[in-house]
């Protein structure tokens, strides 16, 4: 094992190979205060990558109902439960085990396997809510019964379990954009990228008899577009781009901003040591104690930093350009009340207002004697 580098636990880790970064690391962030789980991502992925025979069962995007909903089922109790307990303070690096320092000595990763019914629930415990719900019951502050959406990718991890599983050598990660793949003229279909993801996102094709996982849509990116789930997605919760880590961030650059220098987008189960490159803006109204273990000791402040987002005219500018575009905004600026987005070359992409303009009418038009009530 080597010692590498995680700056999402803050110390030095063991992974089986050496640190490498990419050039640039391919990265999504989502707004869970904004998701609806629509769904309209996880068709868009489907209808463009896994209408094939042996991928009826996969969804390399999906959107599950927390705490109760999960794809495969309850993969991310059983990821926990299989690490074991672990304990992480405030502004204190982790110092529990990740996944790969509580593996076996004859394993790369400690890790679970799913069985085929695991696979059979995509939409499992969907709108769950946690807390008996009475009639006539009021809701609260703070919400004491509550649910959130969470919308799933492969995270193109910065240290994949899957990768160093693999012995095979079949999974790779691309130098130009970090995004992880599956060589298919290599892969033998011993499934252990699906036993060793903790994300469970490396799934295995019966009729193939390979493995395949998300593949970041690398043909759009390679032309400057987001992903089709991120292109598709109504509630405008998702951006994706280019994060770097702490030591070398970008200015102007949309995912360091919300990442690094806000801090309102945080990393899921980043206990599990593979610095996973999806972030999430944790959901203002769920219950701490669950968010804090999936999203780790900054979620507090997070929180904090994204309900403070309403005093800053430049974080509200950048909510604003998320959803507004296909393209892959490299770098943003928000001036006079506009906001824009801007290409690699620094060529303007989007230009949105911040604050929409609010247009009065009377709610009954004399000239064409119609009430207007609910209309646009």
């Amino acid at each position: 094992m080597a010692k590498v580098k995680n700056w999402q636990i803050q110390r030095d880790m063991e992974y089986p190979y050496t640190e490498h970064r990419p050039k640039r690391q391919w990265s999504i962030i989502f707004d869970l205060n904004k998701c609806i789980a629509c769904q309209t991502c996880t068709i868009a992925c489907k209808t463009t990558w896994t209408s094939g025979k042996g991928q009826e069962y996969m969804f390399w995007n999906n959107v599950e109902t927390k705490p109760y909903g999960s794809y495969p089922l309850a993969w991310d109790v059983r990821v926990l439960e299989t690490l074991g307990q672990q304990a992480w303070k405030a502004k204190e690096p982790y110092y529990g085990k990740t996944i790969f320092e509580a593996a076996n000595e004859n394993e790369v990763a400690a890790h679970f396997n799913p069985k085929d019914e695991d696979w059979m629930y995509p939409n499992n415990g969907e709108d769950d809510c946690l807390g008996n719900v009475s009639h006539g019951e009021h809701i609260t502050l703070p919400h004491d019964k509550w649910f959130y959406y969470l919308p799933r990718t492969c995270a193109h991890c910065t240290y994949p379990a899957c990768l160093a599983a693999c012995p095979r050598k079949a999974i790779y990660k691309r130098e130009e954009d970090g995004i992880v793949l599956i060589d298919q003229s290599r892969c033998k279909g011993y499934g252990e990228c699906v036993r060793a993801c903790p994300y469970k996102k490396s799934m295995y094709n019966p009729h193939t008899r390979v493995s395949e996982k998300c593949v970041g849509c690398y043909p759009a990116v390679e032309k400057g577009y987001q992903p089709m789930c991120v292109q598709n997605c109504i509630g405008k919760i998702r951006v994706m781009g280019f994060v770097n880590p702490p030591w070398s961030i970008r200015e102007g650059n949309p995912i360091d901003y919300l990442i690094h220098k806000k801090e309102i987008a945080l990393p899921y189960y980043p206990q599990l040591g593979l610095e996973p490159n999806i972030y999430y803006i944790p959901p203002i109204h769920a219950n701490r104690d669950y968010l804090l273990q999936m999203f780790g000791p900054k979620v507090d402040q997070a929180v904090a930093n994204y309900k403070n987002l309403k005093n800053d005219p430049v974080a509200q500018g950048l909510m604003v350009l998320i959803g507004s575009t296909d393209r892959i905004m490299h770098s943003f600026k928000v001036k006079n009340g506009i906001a824009s987005g801007y290409d690699e070359k620094g060529d303007e992409i989007v230009s949105v207002p911040v604050t929409e303009p609010l247009f009065e009418r009377a709610p009954f038009d004399k000239d064409l004697k119609a009430v207007r009530n609910n209309t646009p």
